[in-house]
């Protein structure tokens, strides 16, 4: 491990954030986190993390919006963080056809604003996230980093690509060592409920009936999110260093110390074979509806994990059906 011993982390009581604080805090970090606890979806779901996260003495937060910069700017420089982790964002592919707005003010303005912190603090590490949606209309898979990401097919994609040009002119004017992530569909434990897994979950045990796009095919690259914290926690060590790439597949910049790594678990999962472990975890048959593909949607995502195990040494590997019953676990002991 190296001296990095305070991280700052944006979205601690979503639901990335919440399970990488926790890794961290389990590894002897000291974690300062920060929310704006938005009502995207259910509130108590937020609340219930941050409790828990709260009894680590390790732990303090503050709930504030990224878009308000005094109490960002006071919250970092308070916290002296060695590295930040910017996992905050308005997050939802289809929830961008609804509101737009909110994905500006948040992804564009409120990543701006973290940025601008860590210019002014020359941090040793700025880490964010972006998202497997910035390859958009790519069907060259397995999904690697050095593809073209010029076709988002939502506004949410396009803020994501826009990140990580952002963080790219960031790392070369100031050069601030900069890695950016791209995650690939993840699940687990404290959920968001707007995702898949938790939506099919829920209306199956109530017996309603789930909508299935595009008549169930569609694949994606299901990422464990004990899997994709793990792989967070290693990166903020693996520090991008101008000049010095780790092989040739390493997309670091040419002009910056900057690089952009998948975090996904490297495998093909076919949606009915995920609907089937479900209710394989369930006991019982799901009630389908079938539509046609949503506006937006991508008929299927698959990461190459090669540069992240050759910055790390790991590589995620949580069998779908193993996550998928420890989600339902979770679920029915958290809803009783």
């Amino acid at each position: 491990m190296s001296d990095i011993k305070t991280i700052f982390i944006t979205g601690t009581a979503g639901f990335i954030g919440f399970h990488l604080a926790r890794e961290l805090l389990d590894h002897g970090f000291r974690v300062v986190g920060y929310d704006g606890m938005t009502d995207y979806y259910d509130v108590t779901l937020k609340q219930k993390r941050q409790q828990m996260l709260l009894q680590s003495e390790h732990f303090s937060c503050v709930n504030g919006m990224l878009e308000d910069f005094d109490l960002l700017s006071k919250t970092i420089t308070d916290a002296a963080p060695d590295a930040i982790v910017h996992l905050a964002a308005q997050a939802g592919v289809r929830y961008s056809l609804e509101n737009p707005r909110a994905y500006v003010e948040s992804n564009l303005v409120g990543t701006f604003n973290v940025m601008e912190m860590a210019r002014e603090l020359q941090v040793g590490h700025l880490l964010m996230a972006s998202t497997s949606s910035v390859y958009g209309a790519n069907t060259e898979m397995p999904f690697s980093e050095d593809q073209k990401t010029e076709t988002p097919l939502t506004l949410y994609a396009a803020t994501k690509k826009a990140n990580e040009g952002m963080g790219h002119s960031y790392a070369h004017l100031w050069k601030i060592p900069t890695t950016m992530f791209r995650f690939f569909t993840v699940y687990g434990p404290w959920g968001r409920p707007d995702l898949a897994l938790y939506k099919f979950v829920k209306a199956g045990l109530a017996g309603d009936t789930i909508d299935v796009y595009n008549h169930g095919q569609m694949a994606r690259d299901f990422t464990f999110i004990d899997d994709l914290v793990k792989g967070i926690r290693l990166l903020i060590d693996a520090v991008p260093v101008e000049g010095e790439p780790v092989s040739e597949a390493d997309t670091l910049s040419p002009v910056a110390p900057y690089r952009v790594v998948n975090i996904g678990n490297g495998e093909k999962v076919n949606l009915f074979d995920f609907i089937d472990e479900i209710e394989v975890s369930l006991g019982f048959e799901i009630k389908k509806n079938f539509m046609e593909i949503q506006k937006g949607d991508v008929p299927g995502t698959w990461a190459s994990s090669e540069l992240l195990e050759q910055l790390t040494g790991y590589r995620p590997n949580t069998p779908t059906a193993e996550g998928i019953r420890r989600f339902v676990d979770w679920y029915r002991g958290y809803h009783g």
